[in-house]
């Protein structure tokens, strides 16, 4: 996985007047659990660019006054009119424990199925799985150059080593379906 370097500073003080004043300064209150001693810091909103909008996932390389922590980014929350980002928690993540995350599927390849006519529906964007935070790729790579109209591409179909995946085994990942166009070519009677 890539890394992504946030700073913040630890917050003066907790509370709901505290952080709607971090809020009005562009900051965004977090929250750094997982490692033995919750950590309460701000970062600045902008920073966050890079690690929210993004379809990539990535580790968070964290320095709060100086000190370092590995963390992934575990929930966020965002206001419910203009969007901006309200809070965020952390879980800090060491190297030789798993940790559960999100990350990305990409589709690769030429599909005969929809050469044919047919109709490429990705279903899952995303697969939950746990591993340690080094052998978690930056996404999963799905092959489609042999899925015909009709055939799916399921979550056991998946070759991902060192890792394991969380979702439902029989889950299609990726489907070629029939559309109208090959139904009435098929249908057409032949030209003499």
């Amino acid at each position: 996985m890539k890394t992504v370097a946030l700073t913040g500073e630890f917050r003066p003080s907790l509370g709901t007047k505290d952080a709607k004043t971090l809020r009005n300064e562009g900051k965004v209150p977090c929250v750094l659990y997982g490692g033995g001693e919750v950590l309460h810091f701000f970062v600045y909103a902008p920073d966050f660019n890079a690690l929210v909008y993004t379809p990539n996932t990535y580790k968070v390389q964290l320095t709060i006054e100086g000190k370092k922590y590995l963390a992934v980014l575990q929930d966020m929350q965002f206001h419910p009119v203009n969007e901006t980002i309200m809070h965020a928690d952390f879980l800090a993540v060491d190297e030789k424990k798993s940790v559960v995350v999100s990350i990305p599927i990409k589709v690769t390849g030429n599909s005969p199925g929809v050469r044919a006519g047919g109709k490429l529906i990705q279903k899952i964007q995303r697969l939950k799985v746990r591993g340690t935070i080094n052998n978690i790729p930056d996404a999963v790579i799905v092959p489609i150059d042999g899925l015909d109209i009709g055939q799916s591409i399921k979550v056991k179909d998946l070759d991902v080593n060192g890792i394991e995946v969380l979702d439902a085994k029989e889950n299609a990942v990726v489907s070629v379906k029939i559309t109208r166009n090959v139904v009435v070519a098929a249908d057409a009677p032949a030209k003499k």
